[in-house]
């Protein structure tokens, strides 16, 4: 009798823990100018349903249109998008109550910064309107010091409306951490610095530049699985192009397109992310529809377009898909919701589950565990 009550156990325990091992925390920024937003939202997201609860939001915070959490979970950081008077907030964060706790905030110095990433020792923004990057250190208890350095971008590009001067819209760890990489918009360049984390005020020194197609505009990329390739997505003609990349310095391998040949209408591609088992790689066009492509990754970096589909929304300006792959979201600035789809691991396929997290102005999600 004993054993079963102990076998009864054990089974309900380990039911419990894989329970807890499907859940995660899905944080997300708005835009708080255009309609009832306190700012950043945390949610319980269960990856085996597609389920999701509300656990805790932040307190009143202008534009928090970016977010990264701290390696260590303890901490989240968000840019605060607001001209000229654009800055960086700290906030001690619970993983469990998804409370967020303010520690402080500094000055970017440099105007609508629009992408922030951290690590244990920096954190480092995109200054789009700035056209500059951002560096402050971590101070003991999550806190960020004031800015460290700043680095200018200088130029233009051929779109007088769109690149009239610099645009950082995106800087990205390297995953072996040794490099910062920063997409320029304004200037049609993807630049990749050298990472020093310790170093007092040159954290990042230029390595290697490399120009992309006159007025494309690189707005997001990522890289693949096993860090030898670089997908750049360029937002104003819709191209998709492979890097190798060697040491810190990036070649082009290859090129193709988010956009369906038939389509006429405006082009603004957004964001751009890789499945977790690294075969299928997902980009977005937010321009009069909302469209999201699929692709399957070849060999040496090459993309085969596997679906393009809506994504249901207007605005789809950022999109995540869970830790475990089976759900991809996608955050319509616009039509004030989040789509969950549901995503077929073998084929990279999605398709809509019906479910829907409304909220206004959604414009960044970001998985976290609990």
């Amino acid at each position: 009798m004993k054993n079963i009550y102990f076998i009864l156990l054990s089974f309900i325990a380990y039911g419990v823990l894989q329970a807890q091992e499907n859940k995660f925390n899905l944080i997300v920024g708005t835009y708080t100018n255009s309609c009832d937003s306190k700012g950043i939202y945390v949610y319980e997201f269960d990856s085996n349903t597609g389920d999701f609860s509300i656990k805790n939001s932040s307190e009143k915070i202008i534009n928090p249109s970016y977010l990264t959490v701290s390696p260590n979970n303890k901490y989240l950081y968000s840019v605060s998008e607001n001209g000229k008077k654009t800055s960086v907030s700290a906030f001690g964060f619970n993983s469990k109550s998804g409370k967020l706790e303010f520690l402080n905030s500094s000055r970017t110095n440099g105007d609508d910064s629009c992408y922030i990433i951290n690590d244990d020792k920096n954190v480092i923004t995109a200054n789009y309107n700035g056209g500059s990057i951002s560096v402050f250190k971590k101070m003991k208890d999550g806190s960020v010091s004031e800015v460290k350095q700043v680095i200018q971008h200088f130029g233009k590009g051929i779109n007088a409306k769109r690149q009239e001067s610099p645009h950082v819209h995106m800087v990205h760890f390297s995953p072996d951490k040794k490099y910062v990489l920063a997409n320029d918009l304004g200037t049609d360049q993807v630049s990749v610095y050298q990472y020093n984390p310790n170093s007092s005020n040159e954290i990042l020194k230029l390595k290697s530049s490399i120009s992309v197609n006159p007025g494309g505009g690189p707005r997001h990329l990522t890289f693949s699985k096993d860090g030898k390739y670089v997908y750049v997505l360029l937002e104003l003609d819709g191209s998709l192009i492979s890097f190798s990349n060697t040491s810190g310095i990036l070649k082009k391998v290859s090129e193709t397109t988010i956009i369906a040949k038939e389509y006429k209408g405006e082009i603004r591609s957004a964001d751009i992310h890789i499945s977790p088992d690294g075969k299928f790689l997902y980009a977005t066009n937010r321009g009069e529809i909302g469209e999201i492509s699929m692709f399957k990754i070849l060999e040496k970096g090459k993309l085969e377009l596997v679906q393009r589909t809506s994504t249901l929304g207007k605005g789809p300006r950022n999109f995540a898909i869970d830790p475990t792959g089976s759900f991809l979201l996608v955050g319509h600035q616009y039509t004030n919701e989040i789509v969950i789809f549901k995503r077929d691991k073998t084929t990279g396929s999605i398709t809509d589950t019906g479910k829907r997290i409304p909220l206004c102005s959604p414009v960044c999600l970001v998985f976290d565990k609990i």
